[in-house]
């Protein structure tokens, strides 16, 4: 009977597979794709900060709504949903002719990242069995980072030889080809649908608009100026769109995001030490890049290369540490991995004007070691015992808080390198000087942020199988 079982929930976990595979292996072809974006149109390499954050944005605030959209209309008709919008912004993407454009292009791809996300956890945590939901938590982050190592890399070679046009239409294609397989794959679907009747629609538009602004606030303070009026045009709006949200949500009757999930202990200390160290992700992919642009000018391939052995080392983290999640205390491991994750900021440390491929790579090997393990158990300590009938709801949540992790990281690391070093050029230091004096401003501020996140991790509750959380929800 268990053989069976295991063989269901197994073959049902396909389409969802193959969504994060999707999310993996195009999110790893695109991490080369701002700089080479802002280069072809001659624009500044700080652009980056902004086809990054577009992104990220919608990928951030549409979680919680797609996520209890898919409690409403149901999981597969959600991660559908989520591929299909998907594909038409990379359609968009390869289309694009301006700043502008581009943006608008990003922030749709975003969109249905955010539908597909949090129907893969979703269904891990309904259709798992309980003493296999690190297992499979792991299963899904080895598949998206295991996906993309070779995306980086690949993507970088097509860039050099036809462009990056033509490496998003093959975008385009993958996209496409995943959809059809997912809709032709396990067509039924066991999750409870349920009437859009009370669907908290006013909640889901402030929420929208509060945490794209929220955002915001930390790329219009570095590049317009903390006293400009942009910056406190977009902090004022924020603020009031956040009293406006706070007021719909407590009206609502089934709110977007759900207040008892974020109230836990376990759900506010895990969002800090995510914000402080989950975001280093995609900010050093984005500010290696453009380290070896300025020191090592027209070698793409080396950084690309680095990249890939970080997805490895993502890999390799989720596979080894996230599943002793299940077996033992996740705080012990979450100290270690945290501890590696601080190693490969401190070899930044030692970056030099003619960095090779084997210290980049180190660097970033380790820092994604440490992240892939953060990632995966914090999804088992977070997420643990929610309600099936609020599991949409719970992971979008998550989602929301763990994916503004990456473009909070953009905001603050990428123009706390790339506006350093173009300081630093004006006042009359070389490019290459400058760049190496940045990247290791950047390396000191992650490592305090990694200390900090270290600091929260201590003081998570003892949840070993998940007791501590039971009572604390009961509470």
């Amino acid at each position: 009977m268990e053989r069976t079982r295991s063989k269901s929930y197994l073959v049902g976990f396909v389409p969802y597979a193959l969504a994060a595979f999707l999310l993996g292996i195009i999110g790893g072809f695109t991490t080369v794709l701002g700089p080479a974006f802002v280069g072809d149109l001659g624009l500044d390499y700080n652009n980056t900060t902004w086809t990054a954050l577009a992104m990220s944005v919608s990928t951030a605030a549409f979680a919680p709504i797609l996520g209890r959209l898919g409690d409403v209309i149901g999981r597969k008709a959600t991660l559908l949903l989520g591929i299909s919008i998907f594909t038409v912004g990379n359609i968009m993407t390869a289309m694009a002719q301006s700043l502008v454009f581009m943006l608008v292009a990003r922030f749709v791809v975003g969109i249905g990242s955010a539908a597909i996300a949090p129907m893969v956890i979703a269904y891990i945590i309904g259709e798992f069995p309980p003493d296999r939901v690190s297992s499979g938590f792991s299963l899904y982050m080895m598949i998206s980072s295991v996906a993309v190592i070779f995306g980086p890399t690949l993507g970088g070679l097509i860039i050099n030889s036809r462009g990056w046009r033509v490496m998003m239409w093959i975008c385009s294609v993958i996209s496409s080809l995943i959809f059809l397989a997912c809709l032709l794959t396990n067509k039924k679907n066991k999750s409870t649908k349920r009437s859009l009747s009370g669907f908290d629609g006013l909640g889901s538009v402030f929420v929208l608009i509060f945490f794209s602004l929220l955002l915001c606030i930390p790329s219009f303070g570095q590049n317009f100026g903390w006293s400009s009026r942009a910056f406190l045009l977009v902090l004022m709006a924020a603020i009031l769109s956040l009293a406006i949200l706070i007021l719909v949500e407590k009206k609502a009757k089934t709110p977007v995001l759900q207040g008892g999930f974020m109230k836990r202990k376990s759900f506010i200390l895990s969002i800090a030490a995510l914000f402080l160290t989950q975001g280093l992700m995609q900010a050093n992919m984005t500010n290696i890049i453009v380290f070896v642009n300025y020191t090592q000018p027209g070698n793409t391939i080396i950084s690309g290369y680095a990249i890939s052995i970080m997805y490895i080392g993502m890999s390799l983290g989720s596979i080894l540490l996230g599943p002793l999640a299940d077996k033992f205390e996740p705080k012990r491991i979450l100290s270690a991995s945290f501890a590696v994750t601080g190693l490969g900021c401190a070899l930044m440390l030692f970056f030099s004007p003619l960095t090779s491929v084997l210290l980049l790579a180190a660097s970033l090997g380790l820092l994604g070691f440490g992240l892939g393990a953060n990632a995966t158990i914090f999804m088992r300590v977070v997420l643990s015992d929610i309600s099936m009938e609020k599991v949409g709801a719970a992971t979008g949540t998550y989602g929301l808080f763990r994916d503004l992790a990456a473009p909070f990281g953009v905001a603050v690391f990428v123009p706390l390198f790339t506006n350093r070093v173009t300081s630093r050029i004006s006042m009359g230091i070389d490019t290459v000087t400058a760049a190496v004096d940045s990247v290791k401003l950047l390396a000191s501020a992650e490592i305090i942020c990694v200390a900090v996140g270290l600091a929260a991790v201590t003081f998570l509750p003892m949840i070993h199988n998940g007791k501590e959380i039971r009572n604390e929800i009961k509470g």
